[in-house]
């Protein structure tokens, strides 16, 4: 007796709900390349460049060492902030800067957050001050080796700071900046230039 065909069931048609996704999502997704697309471009079109801060200028006002082997030195430091991009401004925060002599810290270098138009620079003056530091025998073989040799004496700027610029719809783009500086400060009160630059990532 020959088996009975098998019933096929009824067709099942994609729900309203289904379509609904499928529209949102492809939306979504046309919106995204489109937004990329735009960012790109606008990219191109400003060819940000990151911001810089370095060391413009630094002078020894004051050194004074004993034959105890106490030091105490007063210095001017000139940072500048640079912001070569013309069609976007740039902030900078979180700076942090330490000064030391011979691996001891002889002060912190902070900046409240500020900005730096489009194109154009700003200056940050400091002016550093220590108290009497005695330094151990090793410290002061150097100092008095750079007294009797160079005339010059060796501090170190190190430290960080934030920069961010942003353009309109663009969004903002935010660095690290990185300061590694060795100065050698005349004994004479004469300034240097070193022009020691950020280093970004």
């Amino acid at each position: 007796m020959p088996k009975p065909p098998y019933a096929l069931g009824t067709e099942r048609r994609t729900g309203f709900f289904t379509w609904c996704c499928a529209f949102i999502c492809a939306f979504v997704f046309i919106i995204i390349i489109v937004v990329g697309i735009v960012v790109f471009v606008g990219y191109l079109a400003i060819r940000p460049k990151v911001p810089l801060l370095y060391v413009h200028a630094a002078r020894l006002d004051r050194f004074d060492y004993n034959q105890a082997g106490v030091l105490a030195v007063r210095l001017t430091i000139i940072m500048r902030a640079e912001n070569h991009n013309v069609r976007a401004h740039a902030s900078f925060y979180d700076t942090k800067l330490i000064l030391d002599y011979h691996g001891l810290s002889i002060a912190q270098l902070v900046a409240d957050p500020f900005e730096v138009r489009k194109n154009t620079s700003t200056e940050l003056y400091y002016v550093v001050e220590s108290s009497p530091i005695p330094l151990d025998p090793p410290e002061q073989y150097l100092t008095e080796q750079s007294l009797a040799n160079t005339k010059r004496m060796p501090f170190f700027l190190k430290g960080n700071s934030r920069a961010r610029w942003r353009v309109g719809p663009l969004g903002s783009v935010k660095f690290w900046l990185h300061i590694n500086c060795r100065l050698q400060l005349p004994i004479d009160y004469t300034a240097v230039y070193p022009h020691c630059s950020s280093k970004s990532h």
